[in-house]
């Protein structure tokens, strides 16, 4: 059964991709660092309505609600949602147990054309944190570690409890790589 995503029925509008990297790049030009936080915390804000559409497309379906899923049907949901909602195809796993991955080749806040020397899919960080902790539910945190902007083959972001995302930041802050600093997460 083919079931579309209704934007409008869940207060969510279409975005170019074209169009949020333009605003990302004036925040980022215009607020400087704080750009990251404006981002994250405007994605974070729209997380709620995103996880409701996805929770009545999966009712549209026939597949019940996500918390009930088989993981590997959460997974091929999740990713055929996100890719029809235009952000791009995801992969969801997990890094040696500690923290569980999101990983995409065409994730769409990244712009390989940026030129970028960082991660920059701030709004997504806040976007996932959301979402998933929603399914969680539980706080969540999100940190992306490769990036498609700063000329990564792909988008990876670490998703697992803040003391545990804090950890690995600091860890990463000292030099360390991330795969290192999650494997050093008590």
């Amino acid at each position: 059964m083919a079931t579309s995503l209704d934007l409008t029925k869940n207060e969510m509008l279409a975005l170019t991709r074209p169009a949020l990297a333009a605003l990302r790049t004036a925040l980022m030009r215009d607020a400087g660092p704080a750009a990251a936080s404006y981002l994250q915390e405007a994605g974070y804000a729209g997380g709620e309505r995103l996880f409701s559409a996805f929770r009545q497309w999966l009712r549209d379906k026939g597949d019940g609600a996500p918390e009930h899923l088989d993981v590997e049907i959460f997974e091929r949901r999740a990713s055929e949602f996100f890719r029809m909602a235009g952000w791009g195809t995801l992969r969801i796993g997990s890094l040696r147990d500690a923290v569980a991955t999101l990983d995409s080749e065409d994730w769409g806040e990244a712009d390989p054309k940026s030129g970028m020397d960082h991660p920059c899919c701030h709004f997504s960080t806040g976007m996932f944190a959301d979402f998933f902790g929603r399914l969680a539910e539980s706080e969540l945190a999100v940190f992306e570690v490769e990036c498609r902007s700063a000329g990564a083959k792909r988008c990876r972001f670490l998703v697992g409890a803040p003391e545990v995302m804090q950890q690995i930041y600091d860890e990463m802050g000292r030099g360390v790589g991330y795969d290192e600093a999650v494997g050093e997460v008590d």
